[in-house]
Formats: C-alpha cells, sequence, structure tokens
C-alpha cells in the first residue's frame, strides 16, 4: 500500500529542510534571470550551480559554495549514500522530501549529474579505491562531472557510438567525439561510454571511462542553443589518455554499467513542484489587473479550460513520483514507472509552456523580459521545453520501454 501523507518522522524531516533552507540559504544568492540555464525541469528557474561557482561575479561564485557547503555539512549534496562518502543515509522518501521543499523553496540543488548518476553507478559497479578518490569530491561541491554518451550519430542508439579507446600499458588512448553533453564546459570531469573492441556486436565491446577534462587531448566547445544559451557541449578527443584505474567494471561490458546509470533517475518530484509553482504564478496573473493589458480578452473562455488540464495533469505528474519513488523505497525499481514518469513530465512541460503563451496572444511573441507578460517567461519555456521530449531519451524510447517492460509487448 503506498501512503501519500507523510507520517510523523517524515513531517517532523520536512520541518528540518524548512528551517535549514530558511537559515542556510545565501541571502547574496539570487536568481540570474538574465542568463539561460535552464536544462532539466528539475533545475530552480535562474540558477545553475555548476556554471555559478565558475561565474566571473565574485558574490555570486562565493554564495554558490557557501551553499555547498552548507549543503554538504548536512550530507544533503548526495543524500541517500552513505556516511562514509559524505552522504547522509537517507532512505527514498526522506531523499524525496529534501528534494521537494527544496524546489518549493526555489533553491538549486547541487552537483546534479556527479551526484545522481555517476556516483550511485560507483555504489554499483565501482571499486573501493575509486568510490574513496570520487565520491567525497562530489559530496562536498568540489568537483563536477558531465555525462559522456551522445555522439553524431548515436543519440537516442546510443549502442551506435563510435568514440574509440585503445588500451596502451596503464591506459586508455581516446580518439573520437561527444556533442550535447550537457554543462561540459563547466565541468571537471567525464564519464563516457567507449567502444574498446570494434569488431564485437555494437552492444558489446564497450567500456566505461571515468576522463579529467583538463587532460592533455581533449577539447570542450560549448554549443548555443535556438534561446542563445549554451547549455551544452561537444567534447573532442584526440589522443586522451585515462589510467586504467578510471574504468568503471570491466573492459568491453560498460554497456551493462551505463544502463545502471540511466536508470539512476531522479523521482520526478523536482519537475512537479517547479510546474506547480508555475502555473500557481500564471493563474494568480491572469486575475491580476496588471495582466489586462496583455490578455487575450477571450482568456476566460480559451485558456481556463486548458488551465484546468494542466492542474490536473499537475496532480497526476505528483502521484507518478510519489508512486516512483514508494517503488524504490521498497526495493522495486521499475524501468516502466520512471519511462512513464518521464515521458509525461517531458511533455506536460511542453502543453504548460503553450498554454502559457496562448493565454497572452501576440503578447507572447516577446522575448525580452523587460515590460513583457510574466518577464516572458512562458515565452521562454516555450522554447526551453523543445528538449526535454528527448533529454534522458526521446519519448519513443520511453514508448518502447514502457510497451515492452510494462506492457510485456513484443519488440517487433
Amino acid at each position: 500500500m503506498i501512503e501519500w501523507t507523510d507520517t510523523p518522522q517524515q513531517a517532523s524531516f520536512r520541518r528540518t529542510v524548512r528551517e535549514f533552507i530558511r537559515d542556510r540559504f545565501p541571502a547574496a544568492y539570487t536568481p540570474d534571470r538574465t542568463t539561460e540555464f535552464s536544462l532539466e525541469p528539475e533545475d530552480a528557474p535562474g540558477y545553475n550551480w555548476a556554471a555559478d561557482r565558475r561565474s566571473a561575479d565574485p558574490v555570486r561564485r562565493a554564495a554558490a559554495q557557501q551553499w555547498a557547503e552548507a549543503l554538504a555539512q548536512q550530507g544533503w549534496i548526495a543524500p541517500h549514500w552513505p556516511r562514509e562518502y559524505g552522504g547522509a543515509g537517507l532512505g527514498v522518501l526522506d531523499e524525496f522530501i529534501l528534494h521537494e521543499e527544496l524546489m518549493r523553496a526555489g533553491a538549486p540543488t547541487v552537483n546534479g549529474i556527479g551526484a545522481f548518476l555517476l556516483g550511485p553507478t560507483l555504489l554499483v559497479h565501482g571499486t573501493t579505491e575509486q568510490r574513496r578518490a570520487h565520491l567525497p569530491a562530489i559530496s562536498s561541491g568540489k568537483i563536477a562531472w558531465a555525462q559522456g554518451f551522445s555522439e553524431p550519430d548515436a543519440g537516442s542508439d546510443l549502442a551506435g557510438l563510435r568514440t574509440r579507446a585503445e588500451r596502451r600499458g596503464d591506459h586508455y588512448v581516446i580518439h573520437g567525439q561527444k556533442i550535447w553533453t550537457s554543462l561540459a564546459q563547466h565541468a571537471d570531469w567525464l564519464f563516457a561510454l567507449v567502444r574498446t573492441d570494434p569488431d564485437a556486436p555494437k552492444h558489446r565491446g564497450l567500456t566505461f571511462l571515468m576522463i579529467d577534462l583538463a587532460a592533455p587531448g581533449v577539447t570542450v566547445r560549448p554549443i548555443v542553443d535556438m534561446r542563445g544559451a549554451a547549455p551544452f557541449a561537444e567534447v573532442f578527443f584526440d589522443g586522451a589518455r585515462t589510467p586504467l584505474a578510471n574504468r568503471v567494471g570491466e573492459e568491453n561490458r560498460g554497456w551493462y554499467v551505463a544502463m545502471s546509470t540511466l536508470e539512476f533517475e531522479r523521482s520526478g518530484i523536482g519537475s512537479t513542484v517547479r510546474y506547480e509553482r508555475v502555473l500557481a504564478r500564471l493563474i494568480d496573473y491572469l486575475r491580476s489587473d496588471e495582466a489586462s493589458r496583455f490578455r487575450r480578452r477571450d482568456w476566460r473562455s480559451t485558456v481556463r479550460l486548458e488551465v484546468a488540464r494542466r492542474y490536473v495533469e499537475t496532480r497526476v505528474l505528483r502521484s507518478l513520483a510519489r508512486y516512483n519513488a514508494a517503488l524504490q523505497a521498497a526495493g522495486q525499481p521499475s524501468a516502466c514507472a520512471a519511462s512513464i514518469n518521464q515521458l509525461f513530465s517531458a511533455e506536460l512541460h511542453q502543453r504548460l509552456a503553450r498554454t502559457g503563451a496562448d493565454a497572452f496572444g501576440a503578447y507572447a511573441s516577446l522575448w525580452r523580459r523587460d515590460g513583457a507578460p510574466l518577464e516572458a517567461d512562458f515565452t521562454h519555456e516555450c522554447f526551453d521545453a523543445v528538449a526535454h521530449t528527448f533529454l534522458a531519451g526521446s519519448s519513443e524510447i520511453q514508448r518502447n520501454v514502457i510497451a515492452t517492460h510494462g506492457l510485456g509487448l513484443p519488440r517487433s
């Protein structure tokens, strides 16, 4: 049986988190709405810790580091990790509450890719030496990671990748290219899937490596998207070297390690809270006198029904996120449940963005924030939401997982 309400212990923990954010979030760490940072629905609008920690603004840079230190003291950068590696040993539902309250307060998480993807992978597949070398640096906010999976001809078909690594002595020598690498220009290290046996079937002969982005032979080039932002980068390897000690799992068995990594997705509570906040802001604004300049004259007859639908859908998404967390807490992780969550969330993001833009008619074409309705948030959301039906696996891939793993349908 899945319980949607907090237990007394969970309610107490929720109060603790709220008090911590109130007391410890740096006052100088304010949203930067002039820069498009958002990558995932879970990102707090106006923030990106990986970029902020290297900001040219010394105040912002110091505030980002102060926030990381505050979270690290609690073990809350990687709350589900064991304490010996800098985590807090939280259970799934307490972690769910922590992230819910961070998003509700509009506070950014720290070290997302390292904490949520690489760390759990090392806890399952890494050696003791690898865990000791890398996990404390992630959980303390000292090192940020990027994920190097996609390539120009290997996106949804990840097994088609061609970046190759040749073993020479006690190192791998790497040649090739990764693309759509989230925030690589702000990261220190990259974990990547590379081909080590070109003669093996494409799902085999792959190896999972950790690579220092400052190593000779590594070039990182930001990719500017249609918003004018650069949330992604392409990474080139021209004879880059990484020690054998940085291989995770067995050589030529990296596909199985990577599949574990892709299972460590967030529950989806971050996107739920973000959508709820965005929708509530839209409703309040449409009811205000200020909105009378911008809202469509027929908004009550055309937009209200769509707003109501989005409200119901955000409640459905909350239930999906809670269900997914409950499965994990019970030791029953489900690829199907995670795919349903990802698919529903990504498509809801696009519907919500369109609903907000529709409310303002021609004024939704305003890109500059000054003087635009709701600071042009929904105009920017329309652009931002485009990518979310292929980030973390395209909608087609998610539907295939649901069909085969959830409904038991044949693959062909």
